[in-house]
């Protein structure tokens, strides 16, 4: 598969998207001084490529009432239990992220939980999972950094 070339339009096109992703073509056109129809024909492509892959939406989990957020390194009993243990740990919706890993862990897993006591219910359902031998949980006193928006500027400054 060929490399997709971004511009500098694209960039920016990004760089606004990045910070909400609800923003209407027309006022991204009117930041760049472009026509609406080019930032919609460029972010086609840019979807088509596989460089944007749909659109999220930020929730305050605070005000939902899940602001405790634990992260849970899993050890599993064998390395051909892996596939299992990520379909049963996609069934807890409180397991919001789960990765393969080296090292320590056979899985890392993020999870968001109402309180202490909510997060001790969900790391025994974890723990619950056939296949799992322990796990080891850490908690998060605070987010410091979640900026896309330093990684993506690297990447583009490497193109």
């Amino acid at each position: 598969m060929a490399k997709f070339k971004l511009d500098e339009v694209d960039h920016q096109i990004l760089d606004i998207l990045i910070d909400n992703t609800r923003v209407p073509f027309t006022d991204i056109s009117k930041k760049l001084l472009i026509s609406a129809g080019t930032v919609h024909v460029r972010v086609k492509k840019m979807e088509d490529a596989g460089i944007i892959k749909g659109s999220s939406l930020n929730l305050d989990y605070e005000k939902l009432g899940y602001s405790f957020i634990a992260y849970v390194g899993v050890f599993l009993e064998k390395n051909s239990t892996t596939k299992q243990s990520l379909i049963d740990l996609e069934n807890i919706p409180f397991v919001t992220v789960a990765h393969i890993t080296t090292g320590k862990f056979n899985v890392f897993c993020k999870v968001r939980a109402r309180d202490t006591k909510h997060a001790k219910d969900i790391i025994f359902m974890i723990d619950d999972i056939q296949g799992v031998l322990r796990t080891e949980t850490m908690i998060s006193l605070e987010e410091s950094i979640n900026d896309k928006k330093r990684l993506m500027h690297s990447i583009f400054n490497e193109l």
